[in-house]
């Protein structure tokens, strides 16, 4: 019984957790990202790809590049260069959890 509880207790904690991260990512993405990538479709202003869907491990990937500049581009270096690793991982769960 109390292997039972102690399951659904650790189920309802990476629940819980997961959805404070899509939270932290929706919150940054709202502030950073959605001027030109949108939330589910790109700014109608900008020629950016929407992120809606994508892959989180693939977004977290290229943020870090773009981070760390291996991976360049003038605009995403600099607004990444600002993300911390969990804000990353927030805005890539965020963006993972729409759907296109």
């Amino acid at each position: 019984m109390k292997l039972i509880f102690a399951g659904v207790l650790a189920l309802l904690s990476a629940a819980s957790a997961n959805a404070a991260s899509i939270y932290a990512g929706q919150v940054r993405a709202a502030a950073v990202c959605s001027q030109c990538h949108g939330i589910t479709v790109p700014s109608a202003e900008a020629p950016f790809p929407s992120l809606a869907g994508r892959d989180a491990d693939y977004l977290q990937t290229a943020l870090k590049q773009y981070r760390d500049k291996t991976r360049k581009s003038d605009i995403m270096n600099a607004i990444a260069g600002s993300l911390s690793d969990a804000d990353i991982a927030h805005v890539a769960a965020y963006y993972a959890s729409l759907k296109p």
